[in-house]
């Protein structure tokens, strides 16, 4: 039976936690359960943390998180779900990619959080799925699973299998399952016990800019970064934006300055360098290809752009990554 399906009993959940986590990534995933039990006052949800090797799992913060035993892959239940962050697959090994495949089917369902899609599909596990990671792995991720349908969803559910792209969606992806299982109130409660309005769809889009309040307050300037957003490629000139925002050049100039500090045209080129800085660190693309995936128009002018906001030349910095791994 779907985990997502009405049933009174308990649900069975197994968490394979990987090095290079985010805390909030984890807390998001487990914090729901732990408040749907408080609200419930029994263990509506039973879960086992584990790791590769059961040793604790050190997380992006440096802090070591203890799990209760290690991943054999003979597990069973309704749902596993995989959380991995930096360095997914270099963590998950052959060996752990094995287990994995002999678990899966033993479960109702699978679920790849953040970085745990990467090792779902390594695993062989989104072959003619939709699904979605974190979104600035997206564009990689497409490329390195071309039987995988991939969408910048906030979290995708095909059948037995589940992914979301980060902290937010994976407690998104909570409140779904809490309330396919135990109901629409209980999920309400479990979202209040967190202040948390849960205000997005699985499907809306996951953004490279958090907008906030400025949503509210500017809805003007949020339109031009969203526009900005997904023209990274090839950058639309300030008119353009201005032009489909519905203001003047001058306006919109004024506004981004009065909301942001910069113009709109130097918040482009932050953007454009935020995604270059995580292609540089993250993949293995030429620095060429960065330049064009990031709108710059000469690997000269990359190389310039790139010093002058990082301080440092791309190059080095992608050797100092990879040293760090």
């Amino acid at each position: 039976m779907s985990p997502l399906a009405p049933s009174p009993g308990p649900l069975a959940v197994t968490l394979l936690l990987l090095p290079g986590s985010s805390m909030l990534t984890v807390a998001s995933v487990v914090d729901p359960m732990r408040a749907c039990n408080r609200i419930g006052r029994t263990a509506r949800i039973d879960w086992r943390a584990t790791s590769a090797d059961g040793a604790p799992v050190e997380l992006t913060c440096g802090l070591p998180l203890a799990v209760q035993g290690g991943f054999r892959g003979d597990e069973a239940g309704d749902l596993l779900v995989v959380v991995a962050g930096f360095d997914a697959l270099r963590h998950a090994d052959r060996r752990l990619l094995a287990r994995l495949r002999r678990a899966a089917p033993r479960f109702a369902a699978v679920a790849g959080i953040e970085s745990g899609a990467w090792v779902l599909g390594a695993a062989g596990l989104l072959d003619g799925r939709r699904a979605t990671t974190h979104w600035e792995d997206l564009e990689e991720f497409a490329t390195r699973h071309p039987g995988t349908e991939v969408v910048a969803d906030r979290y995708v559910i095909d059948g037995r299998v589940m992914t979301a792209g980060g902290a937010s969606p994976a407690f998104d992806l909570g409140l779904q399952l809490i309330r396919g299982r135990f109901g629409a109130g209980v999920a309400l409660d479990v979202a209040s016990v967190f202040v948390y309005d849960e205000a997005h769809a699985a499907t809306d889009a996951q953004p490279l800019v958090s907008l906030g309040r400025l949503g509210a307050r500017e809805p003007r300037v949020a339109a031009a970064i969203r526009l900005i957003e997904a023209s990274l490629d090839t950058p639309l000139a300030s008119a353009a934006i201005a032009r489909r925002v519905g203001v003047s050049v001058r306006t919109l100039e004024g506004l981004f300055r009065r909301a942001l500090g910069v113009g709109p045209a130097a918040y482009g080129v932050q953007l454009r360098l935020q995604a270059a800085r995580k292609m540089v660190t993250d993949t293995d693309l030429p620095l060429g290809e960065v330049a064009l995936r990031t709108g710059f128009a000469s690997a000269s002018s990359f190389a310039h752009s790139f010093r002058r906001h990082t301080g440092g030349a791309a190059g080095d910095l992608r050797r100092a990554a990879r040293t760090a791994r």
